[in-house]
């Protein structure tokens, strides 16, 4: 049974959020109004780098095509076995999504979960991302915040995914429980190489630096996957190379190589890292 997750915690003084109809209040009166969508937009002004943070509303239509055609599904598979091991029994277990993009990662929880009690909260600071989400699934809470500042209480998750993202360990620590844990997904170094090599004059060596373990957690074994997906088609390709860092790493004429492609067989290359959060 999916569930949104509840416990959520005002942007401006950090204090419970709860429901009123179509609005999200605290008891010091800041409201927060649910969307027409199914979303509520927690990222207050004040707290925001640019005008409209995060991924473009372009970005997030590409992301959406490229993962929906389930280039990453196996890295899904593996991400969603891990989060349903050895839950905690009795409740609900909470899952937080902290980057969530367009909600793949937790579309495909959800159905790998079908029938375990789950609350689920997704969170990414593009609005363009969450309305894409929201859209796609109306299951989940879905939010629009910034990992530097959760708007979640204390101790409430018991895992965080941080796929491809920017961890912010010092809130994951926060939001997390006792024995909760957090699982990142970061690109090893054979990620994307093809693309890479046509997009770029010359590749830097990448080596798989072993993780520290962030204070309040303790490492897990972690896992590496890698697999090979046939890209058939300039879009794409350009869609893949509109949702990542590439496409402004590149010279125009990398990206022109690129957008002269109409097939292309790439390496994907992750590497699952998890932590455990200690008890205090």
């Amino acid at each position: 049974m999916i569930t949104p997750f509840q416990a959520l915690a005002c942007p401006l003084d950090g204090g419970p959020l709860r429901r009123h109809g179509t609005s999200w209040r605290c008891d010091a009166g800041h409201c927060f109004d649910l969307a027409a969508q199914g979303y509520t937009n927690l990222l207050p002004v004040q707290q925001k780098r640019s005008r409209d943070p995060g991924d473009s509303k372009e970005l997030a239509a590409a992301r959406r095509r490229y993962v929906n055609a389930g280039f990453y599904q196996p890295i899904a598979a593996l991400v969603s076995r891990t989060v349903l091991a050895n839950l905690p029994a009795g409740r609900a277990a909470a899952c937080l999504d902290a980057g969530c993009g367009e909600g793949y990662y937790l579309r495909e929880l959800a159905a790998a979960g079908d029938g375990q009690r789950l609350a689920l909260l997704g969170l990414d600071i593009s609005k363009w991302a969450v309305l894409a989400a929201a859209k796609q699934d109306k299951r989940p809470n879905w939010v629009v915040g910034s990992n530097a500042k959760l708007p979640v209480l204390p101790a409430t998750l018991d895992r965080v995914l941080c796929m491809f993202g920017f961890p912010v360990y010092a809130e994951f620590a926060r939001v997390l429980r006792p024995g909760g844990e957090l699982l990142q997904v970061d690109a090893g170094p054979d990620h994307l190489r093809e693309l890479r090599e046509i997009i770029y004059p010359t590749l830097k060596p990448e080596r798989a630096a072993e993780p520290l373990s962030p204070a309040g957690f303790s490492v897990l074994p972690a896992e590496s996957l890698r697999y090979t997906v046939t890209l058939g088609g300039a879009e794409q390709i350009g869609d893949l190379l509109t949702m990542t860092p590439h496409l402004y790493r590149a010279s125009a004429e990398g990206r022109a190589k690129a957008a002269a492609l109409t097939a292309l067989s790439l390496t994907v290359d992750v590497r699952l890292t998890r932590f455990r959060r200690e008890a205090e």
